[in-house]
């Protein structure tokens, strides 16, 4: 096994999968073994931990995943490699594991134990209103974009979510009627460039949105960690 491994004398979660299925052994038993042997796993294929690639998450890859979800919104190794090999591929499901925050428990490679957590946990939901009340954009409304950007289609977007078409569309024109400005273009048609497309002001908005939500997180993580877990000491 030591001649297959990486530049950094660790075995790649890749390469002990593969080790497996040529000598048709349980990917357990090639976990064990290179714990017995002291080998350390690198390049976890779940992104875990290492240095492997990802791509722009995309939202119907996490509606798969979300029935597999425990309370705690954590997923069966197992399971994530099952789901990766059944509707996409590992660089997908790792991908959307990452950005919608969701850890993987019980390792087939034996790595990690169940996680835990800690006693406590911050949870931070923002969302943006007009002068009225009305909810102009949010985490509903973004997923709502970003599937309509990668779909083409209103109607197959508010399928992906679960929702009605007029559902959808009533959402779509609160966000057109708040930010006076259209945020989709549509082209009848069987052409490549026919179908559902997002304007630039759309893609600026999503991006700020994700961007304002990313500082919220950040800085609600950092003073929870200054006043929730400081050292007793201090």
């Amino acid at each position: 096994m030591k001649e297959l491994l990486n530049s950094n004398e660790k075995l790649d979660c890749g390469t002990a999968f593969k080790i497996a299925k040529k000598f048709n052994k349980n990917i357990e038993e090639i976990g064990q073994i290179a714990d017995e042997n002291q080998i350390r796993i690198d390049n976890c294929e779940l992104g875990q931990f290492g240095h492997l690639e990802f791509e722009k998450p995309k939202i119907e890859v996490l509606k798969i995943l979300e029935p597999k979800l425990d309370e705690k919104r954590r997923i069966f190794c197992k399971d994530a490699r099952e789901l990766a090999k059944k509707h996409y591929n590992l660089k997908s499901i790792r991908s959307a594991l990452k950005s919608y925050k969701i850890d993987v428990k019980y390792c087939l490679l034996g790595c990690f134990k169940e996680k835990r957590g800690k006693k406590f946990v911050v949870k931070t939901k923002t969302w943006i209103e007009n002068a009225d009340g009305d909810l102009l954009f949010g985490k509903g409304k973004t997923e709502l974009l970003e599937l309509i950007a990668q779909t083409g289609s209103l109607l197959h977007a508010s399928k992906i979510m679960g929702i009605n078409y007029k559902k959808a569309w009533t959402h779509l024109q609160v966000l057109q009627k708040n930010s006076q400005e259209d945020l989709v273009v549509t082209k009848q048609g069987r052409s490549k460039d026919s179908g559902t497309k997002l304007t630039p002001r759309a893609i600026e908005l999503m991006e700020n949105y994700s961007l304002l939500q990313k500082d919220i997180e950040e800085y609600a993580n950092k003073r929870f960690k200054e006043l929730f877990l400081k050292d007793k000491k201090s």
